[in-house]
């Protein structure tokens, strides 16, 4: 266990600061001109298709219009990604051909985590060696919340060693980890795993993002990019439908980590329906396009 890492995992806050950053998340939300960054966050979006009866067709018919989005919206920039599960790796990075959008996978055993550590390093593998550019994971929350920390590190990492050069998520399920003590030091153990950015929620537990969670998840990143300089990036996900929700988030974003994390590199919003809801504010009338 490295100093940085004992130091983060015992730091203290104010609970105050987080109900104060929320509310004036929310307020600014009603205050701002809203095209503007509306547009900006909907560059942000990881646009996600994670059903039971996905297909190959489905997904191909998803990813290629993904990739035709710029022909019906040339003025708009696209999605950052689309989230698929990673059986469907070949066809969607077919179907995305070469638009800029990138392919991001839900890998070792979404959204459980419950297998083999040896069959999530596998699975990460072949998505990554198939194509993959983003691999989205879920921490194994049961072993985090029994307090063994060392070996939810030891699994990420050799996760993270299977991502290779690919872009890591790891998934806190902030809904399950019961208080934002465990949130923030949940986030602590993903970045000292390697983590490129650290997510909320899966959404297929009965709580999702919350902006609290994202306060204490964009403040533990505050304070590993203190300390180190390394910026890491923050996604909220499950249960982010309306823009008014994705403009509390840019917000808080913007109020606790500043305008750098304000790109797709560095802030993501996992979303199935947000981007249409988007699309309507920004030209009411037209019919939805994803």
């Amino acid at each position: 266990m490295t100093k940085l890492y004992r130091k983060l995992l015992n730091h203290d806050y104010s609970p105050g600061e987080m109900g104060e950053c929320v509310a004036e998340a929310r307020r600014m939300t009603q205050t701002i001109e809203r095209a503007p960054i509306l547009r900006d966050i909907f560059s942000f979006i990881d646009l996600t298709s994670l059903n039971t009866a996905d297909s190959a067709g489905t997904i191909r018919s998803f990813a290629e219009r993904t990739a035709s989005f710029r022909y019906s919206f040339n003025e708009m920039r696209n999605v950052a990604a689309i989230c698929v599960y990673p059986n469907f790796v070949k066809v969607a990075g077919e179907g995305l051909g070469d638009c800029g959008v990138r392919l991001a996978v839900v890998s070792a055993s979404f959204p459980s985590s419950q297998t083999f550590p040896e069959v999530k390093a596998l699975e990460t593998t072949m998505a990554v060696n198939m194509g993959a550019d983003e691999i989205d994971v879920v921490m194994p929350v049961g072993t985090f919340l029994e307090g063994d920390y060392d070996a939810v590190i030891d699994e990420l990492k050799s996760i993270r060693e299977s991502a290779g050069s690919a872009t890591l998520k790891v998934i806190l399920e902030t809904g399950l980890l019961k208080d934002e003590r465990n949130i923030y030091r949940a986030s602590v153990v993903a970045m000292e795993s390697g983590a490129d950015f650290v997510k909320t929620s899966t959404g297929k537990s009965q709580v999702s993002a919350t902006p609290e969670a994202a306060w204490v998840i964009c403040r533990a990143i505050r304070d590993y990019w203190n300390e180190t300089g390394i910026m890491i990036g923050f996604k909220p996900a499950g249960g982010i439908v309306a823009p008014d929700d994705a403009l509390a988030y840019y917000f808080i974003v913007r109020n606790m980590l500043g305008e750098k994390w304000l790109t797709p590199e560095y802030f993501r919003i996992g979303a199935s329906r947000l981007a249409n809801n988007i699309l309507s504010e920004l030209y009411p009338g037209k019919p939805a396009y994803f």
